[in-house]
């Protein structure tokens, strides 16, 4: 309908086309791609990506369509952490928050706190389970003797969430591949640093030192863990004020909803090509 009636498409695609994606369930992906993704996708007037890798990967695929990298956009919470009293507590917090799914590298997770085993250290599990993963991960808790380490409390309403991520001292997410990483964002709002993968496309913790980017699998977990537990309070609590500082300059709905409506606007021919369009 829109290619019969001129009307521009845009496709936000949402991580569907990055090469980890692509590879999980290849099968099926392979099929639908034969017969009409790929068809569809060539007709496509403008993608939205979050993040230059996703944009990198659409033109790996053969795609040359403009592409706007716009990231998502996450509310800032009125309230950030506050670590009055951290040194009171009896242990300090790691944080997971996301689907427990085999893509988001917990069991690489699992494995390198098997390895640091940090002494003083508990490391929070939450989200919905995906797929039976939550099981899987039990069984490598117990084989790994960390039972007394992990505690799975399940899904996090919306409205409970900000305090989760204020209850933490250091947000990890060791995932495999993500096109943006949404909880990476929101943990950054809460004013807590974050561990991610390069799985993410998260390079601003190094640029802005705000967090440890490292490589993925459970050797570069393991070393970005033994940074984080290394640091003392006020230097993960001075990068949790980097991050929640970065979030509200690039990534608040403010910014991102000025620069959707640039795109709109130059898509229909009522303004100039805004900078963020390749």
């Amino acid at each position: 309908m829109a290619q019969r009636t001129l009307t521009p498409r845009v496709l936000s695609t949402r991580g569907m086309l990055t090469p980890w994606a692509l590879q999980h369930k290849q099968g099926k992906k392979k099929v639908a791609w034969a017969l009409y993704q790929h068809r569809d996708l060539k007709t496509v007037t403008l993608f939205h990506a979050t993040s230059e890798a996703e944009a990198e990967g659409l033109r790996d695929l053969g795609f040359r369509q403009p592409i706007a990298v716009i990231p998502n956009g996450v509310d800032v919470p009125d309230e950030a952490r506050d670590c009055t009293g951290t040194a009171d507590k009896a242990k300090r917090r790691a944080l997971f928050l996301s689907r427990l799914h085999s893509g988001k590298g917990l069991a690489d997770l699992f494995q390198a706190w098997a390895e640091i085993r940090p002494t003083g250290w508990e490391l929070i599990v939450a989200g919905p389970d995906a797929e039976g993963h939550r099981a899987e991960l039990e069984r490598l808790m117990y084989t790994l003797g960390l039972e007394n380490d992990v505690q799975f409390i399940g899904p996090v309403e919306d409205e409970e969430k900000w305090a989760v991520y204020r209850s933490a001292d250091f947000f990890v997410l060791p995932t495999h591949s993500e096109n943006f990483g949404t909880v990476v964002a929101e943990a950054l709002a809460s004013a807590v640093p974050v561990l991610t993968t390069r799985g993410a496309p998260w390079q601003d913790l190094e640029t802005h030192d705000c967090g440890w980017w490292v490589d993925i699998g459970s050797q570069g977990v393991a070393a970005g863990l033994r940074e984080a537990v290394a640091c003392s309070d006020e230097q993960r609590a001075a990068m949790g004020q980097r991050g929640r500082a970065l979030v509200e300059r690039d990534y608040s709905w403010t910014h991102v909803a000025a620069a959707m409506a640039d795109v709109y606007a130059w898509l229909l021919d009522l303004g100039p090509q805004p900078d963020c369009v390749i």
